[in-house]
């Protein structure tokens, strides 16, 4: 196949201005005019698409791609001619390619969770090794819906229903993925390489209904489509522009709370900034200073509201729970977090029964 030639006429149907503004605002960006880009390739259609589109509409970049494809091995043959195919695409393109395999124990139960653990931490390895910083997702419209509806059914908030995002830094990595095609339903995505003469690997598990994804794909989103959209509307495009909103919320309720968040060299937070914060920015103060304990706090959702409702009150004096053997206590300017077993072993030993009464989150 002339892929070259596929890319190109993929370029004209499918052009820069269709993708999410935010992507192209960080790629024109002068201090990511070099970055090299990551390209995750699974040999579906949406990952074929985004390679063929970025090949085509940077050129100057084509030097810097590098294409990264993980065979999970839970498909005998055809997850090796995934491999193959991916390989025969990036050769034909010039795109360096960086694969692995996930040789896991044929002994142990291959879960998707464990799948998707397997290929994150190649990326991470393999982006680590070669100084990436950046990597770029095929993720599409129908994948925003499909996200929020999962997360809906779990009582997600903006922070959670924003996902995935079109430009999401991730400091714990020291990374940013980028997903610029999540202004494209995935049909159009297919249509528009079918007509450029384009292949991709079909993966027949994403027919299987034993994941929640699955379901929510193929039950979901479609009576979705039907019933929801009003004359003239599409109601895909309406979770979109939600998301977009809800990212704009979170960004907002985020930067108030880093604002109103001072935590001292000891590892306690001044009350005074907290008076009178809405429960939504008080949230996300107390999600920080969590983050800033050197300990590994195990609250559930019931346990962390309980903590809202402590400094809420402003009962001086109180403490709460974070189990780990520590407890969070209310002083009159300041919240530390204090070892329970320094304090009291009777305070540690009722720590540590109330920890385990505790249901997991």
């Amino acid at each position: 196949m002339n892929w070259p030639k596929i890319a190109e006429k993929l370029a004209v149907s499918i052009p820069c201005s269709a993708w999410h503004p935010a992507v192209l605002a960080w790629l024109a960006s002068p201090e990511n005019d070099r970055a090299r880009l990551g390209v995750a390739l699974s040999g579906g259609a949406d990952s074929v698409a985004l390679l063929l589109l970025l090949w085509a509409h940077f050129p100057a970049r084509r030097t810097r791609l590098l294409a990264l494809h993980f065979d999970h091995r839970l498909r005998g043959r055809a997850s090796t001619a995934d491999a193959r195919f991916c390989a025969r695409l990036c050769r034909a393109l010039d795109v360096e390619l960086a694969t692995d395999r996930w040789m896991r124990n044929d002994n142990e139960p291959a879960s998707e969770a464990r799948a998707r653990g397997a290929r994150i931490q190649f990326f991470d390895t393999t982006l680590r090794r070669r100084r990436i910083q950046v990597l770029c997702t095929g993720h599409h419209r129908d994948d925003v819906a499909e996200t929020l509806f999962m997360r809906l059914a779990r009582g997600a908030g903006a922070a959670g229903l924003a996902a995935p995002r079109p430009v999401h830094a991730q400091a714990a990595h020291n990374r940013v993925h980028l997903r610029p095609l999540l202004t494209l339903d995935k049909a159009l995505i297919a249509e528009s390489l079918r007509v450029a003469g384009g292949r991709w690997r079909e993966d027949a598990s994403n027919t299987s209904e034993k994941h929640l994804r699955n379901r929510v794909r193929a039950r979901l989103i479609p009576t979705w489509r039907e019933t929801a959209a009003e004359p003239g509307r599409d109601a895909l495009a309406g979770l979109a522009l939600s998301r977009d909103l809800l990212e704009e919320d979170d960004i907002a309720l985020e930067t108030w709370a880093e604002q109103a968040t001072r935590i001292d060299a000891r590892g306690t937070l001044a009350i005074k900034p907290l008076r009178r914060l809405p429960r939504a920015v008080l949230r996300r103060v107390l999600h920080r200073w969590l983050a800033s304990t050197p300990i590994q706090t195990d609250l559930n959702r019931r346990g962390f509201n309980a903590l809202l409702d402590l400094v809420t009150a402003g009962r001086t004096g109180a403490r709460h729970s974070l189990g780990s053997g520590h407890f969070a206590k209310l002083g009159r300017t300041r919240l530390l977090c204090e070892n329970a077993e320094a304090a009291s072993p009777s305070l540690a030993k009722s720590t540590k029964s109330s920890s385990a009464r505790t249901p997991p989150p």
